[in-house]
């Protein structure tokens, strides 16, 4: 029975191929730092780097972790909500890496590292989105939704959009020069919560509706992106618009979010391969991870 704990086993005790694809994946980003650290391929700076990289992808799979509701949604395919867990616990073991080598870098001098924190507001930022995957994380068993109650832990778990927003904020803050890889998830957040609120709002999202808020969220983060760059160095809001169109030196975050709207859309269409597939009822899940 103990080895049906593992996490490629469903919840009902059965080897599932999807569940050890993921595991893969989620595992994949740590096996890689562990290699380039032997291989001395993080660059000049190995433990900034291994410190960004554990935040980075953090941050991602917050966003893959997001995305699973919205797709199971737009699909039908119901076993896609039992990823959301090990998504989200892996969210917390990529902050957890973060955090802890952040406290290696300082040496384990906790009353320094408790004083950057406080003194730092982009820190104090990330520490404060850190402590909500920590309440997240630990209530996350069924034992603690039956503790809990339904109600009380979805209120609870809808404070992920909060954490996904302070996570972006604090990547924002420390990347200085180069802010394309938070706006572009800035992006996708705002489009993952778009896209709740929406299906709130009116049902279900037919293609278009998916193809409109694909497009809104794109539009929005690249005038996100342009009044930024021109608080910052006063060019022309038009101008950096513009460069939007320029594929020649780099691909802007808008166009990242509109490819993340286009998964949706793909989804969408999809649907009519994956209706059937598992038979289950289509309407709410029950509480296993945050939506």
């Amino acid at each position: 029975m103990l080895v049906r704990l593992l996490p490629w086993y469903d919840r009902t005790g059965h080897f599932s191929a999807l569940r050890l694809a993921v595991f893969a994946a989620v595992l994949a980003p740590a096996l890689w730092l562990v290699i380039a650290t032997f291989e001395h391929a993080l660059g000049p700076r190995p433990d900034t780097e291994a410190i960004h990289q554990t935040g980075l992808w953090a941050v991602r799979f917050l966003a893959v972790t997001l995305a699973v509701t919205p797709l199971r949604y737009a699909t039908r395919f119901n076993r896609l909500a039992g990823l959301r867990r090990m998504l989200g616990l892996s969210v917390l073991f990529y902050a957890l890496l973060h955090l802890g080598l952040y406290g290696l870098s300082q040496h384990g001098n906790l009353p320094r590292i408790a004083s950057e924190i406080v003194l730092r507001l982009y820190l104090t930022i990330g520490f404060v989105a850190f402590c909500g995957l920590v309440a997240l994380g630990v209530t996350s068993t069924d034992a603690m939704i039956r503790r809990l109650g339904a109600q009380r832990w979805g209120l609870l778990h809808k404070t992920v959009y909060v954490i996904a927003a302070l996570g972006t904020v604090h990547f924002f803050m420390q990347s200085k020069l180069d802010v394309s890889e938070p706006i572009i998830m800035g992006g996708i957040f705002t489009l993952l919560l778009a896209e709740r609120l929406l299906r709130r709002l009116i049902g279900d999202l037919s293609v278009p509706a998916q193809c409109a808020l694909a497009c809104a969220a794109a539009l929005a983060t690249a005038g996100g992106e342009a009044l930024w760059y021109s608080y910052k160095t006063g060019a022309p809001i038009l101008m950096i618009l513009s460069a939007n169109l320029d594929f020649s030196y780099t691909v802007r975050p808008a166009w990242y979010v509109l490819a993340a709207g286009a998964v949706l859309v793909i989804a969408r269409l999809a649907r009519p391969l994956f209706v059937g597939a598992v038979r289950r009822p289509t309407g709410r899940l029950r509480p296993v991870a945050a939506e």
